[in-house]
């Protein structure tokens, strides 16, 4: 009898705490389309366009939706008090707005992008305006739609891409220096890369000032032998138009892509010798105001050389070559540091990871290394001898960030061990800002210390993670599925 009354009661409690489990969940708001596309319900704070600055500062572009205007705000990583709004395009006359911004070197200037118009993926041409911090002056750099505006290292000239040319206009004198004049839609492009380089090399412009801003140097596609490729074009009008470009498909001609430096005092254009290559997938300036660097690569993308050229005699030196049984990743990281050895990302040993190089390219060491990936590179504080990374280390669905030394001991995390985590540092790498989430926390802001000691919440969205918890929401479950060719990763939502 007594167990009979038992088996009764717990009967009657599971009951009453499936009833009530129904109820919280009728109680529960079900997600709609407008709540994802309409109303923005599930929007997230976030800090838009971070730019750091020199010492221990930040600026954030602002929009304000009731004037429909922006604004770039000026922070202190050391207490995130707002320090000053630099620019307010509704104090400027000509803009209403703009939507990116880039500092001259000594951040005396600002170059504003307004009425962007995309072309391809990663390529846009736009209005460009120079606002000049100390005399509040506005100067637009072309009354065309140019591409790819940037800075002379002194703040001086701007080099852009016109109509497939490059242009240098002095900021001062306002004359204007056409670098090349072969430029033509279709046939010869300078200073920009052509479809093929944009997506498969990520990047657009193909043009680099030296640290002295004496030199650009800018590569040339040659895409007159590239077969052409026709596809319609929806716009504002009733019917689309035809659009026609240069489109290589397996086997077929790619541009011939060859290396120029042009010498401003000079007002004269170098041709760089490579020997035989394929590609020139990156350029960029050694801490040698002289000394530039190129890499190259064949068609099958599985031998990449690394050349210096030093401008003065416009000779290209062998420093590094890199060969694997199936293709080599390109890559943002090549790093110089004053001594002009340079840091180099390599999957040499299976595995994403850092090399120290010197400048003759002999191996210094190999800074990170296990069986893992590094996934992003922020950067060096040179005076510490700390490196900045992101890596799937803790495991390979997540994301941490570390720090390790040059020499590649004394690692440290710096974020969760779990979940995405991502860092913005201060240009001096004394301060970074951690931006966290994970499948059930909404971004996080977070300011730490560069050895990792939090200083502050910026913005932790918790108001975002309350709402979401008022709603009927399926949460992820992480496993591994096990098949004949590995172990994979996976995660499941059920309805």
């Amino acid at each position: 009898m007594y167990l009979k009354t038992v088996k009764a009661i717990f009967f009657s409690l599971l009951l009453s705490l499936w009833s009530i489990s129904l109820y919280a969940q009728e109680e529960l708001k079900k997600i709609t389309l407008e709540d994802i596309w309409q109303e923005g319900t599930f929007r997230t704070e976030r800090l838009q366009t971070l730019k750091t600055l020199e010492g221990d500062f930040y600026t954030v572009l602002e929009y304000d939706r009731e004037t429909r205007s922006t604004r770039i705000d000026k922070f202190s990583f050391v207490d995130q008090q707002k320090v000053t709004t630099l620019i307010d395009s509704k104090d400027l006359q000509k803009i209403d707005y703009f939507e990116n911004y880039s500092f001259s070197k000594d951040e005396s200037k600002v170059l504003l992008t307004v009425e962007p118009e995309p072309i391809y993926r990663r390529s846009e041409s736009a209005f460009f305006y120079v606002f000049d911090l100390k005399n509040k002056s506005l100067q637009k750099v072309s009354e065309k739609k140019i591409q790819q505006a940037t800075f002379s290292p002194d703040g001086q000239k701007v080099a852009y891409v016109f109509q497939n040319n490059i242009y240098i206009k002095d900021l001062h004198s306002k004359q204007i220096t056409q670098v090349t004049v072969d430029g033509k839609i279709n046939e010869i492009i300078n200073g920009v890369t052509d479809w093929v380089y944009e997506e498969e090399f990520g990047f657009v412009k193909a043009f680099q000032w030296n640290k002295t801003g004496s030199h650009l140097a800018f590569l040339r596609f040659d895409e007159r032998e590239v077969p052409e490729f026709t596809m319609m074009k929806y716009g504002e009008g009733l019917y689309p138009e035809p659009i026609t470009f240069k489109y290589p498909k397996a086997g077929e001609n790619n541009s011939k892509v060859s290396l120029h430096i042009y010498n401003l005092a000079k007002d004269k254009t170098d041709n760089i010798d490579l020997g035989i290559y394929e590609y020139i997938p990156r350029i960029k300036w050694t801490a040698d105001e002289n000394l530039l660097s190129v890499q190259t690569l064949n068609r099958r993308q599985n031998d990449l050389k690394l050349f210096f050229i030093n401008a003065k005699r416009s000779k290209a030196d062998l420093i590094l070559e890199e060969e694997s049984g199936t293709y080599v990743n390109i890559r943002n990281t090549l790093t110089f540091l004053d001594d002009n050895s340079f840091i180099w990302r390599s999957e040499q040993d299976g595995y994403d990871h850092l090399y120290h190089y010197s400048k003759k390219g002999k191996l210094i060491n190999q800074i990170t290394k296990g069986n893992w990936d590094m996934t992003k590179f922020y950067g060096i504080d040179e005076e510490s001898k700390k490196v900045f990374y992101q890596s799937s280390e803790t495991n390979a669905i997540n994301r941490a960030v570390y720090s390790i030394s040059l020499n590649g001991k004394h690692k440290k995390l710096l974020s969760p061990e779990n979940g995405t985590s991502s860092a913005t540092f201060s240009r001096n790498k004394k301060y970074y800002i951690l931006n966290y989430s994970d499948a059930s926390t909404p971004t996080t802001y977070t300011l730490y210390a560069a050895d990792g000691k939090k200083l502050k919440n910026i913005i932790d969205n918790a108001g975002l993670k309350d709402l979401i918890s008022t709603y009927q929401v399926s949460k992820k479950e992480f496993s591994r599925l096990e098949t004949n060719t590995g172990t994979f990763n996976m995660y499941m939502i059920k309805p």
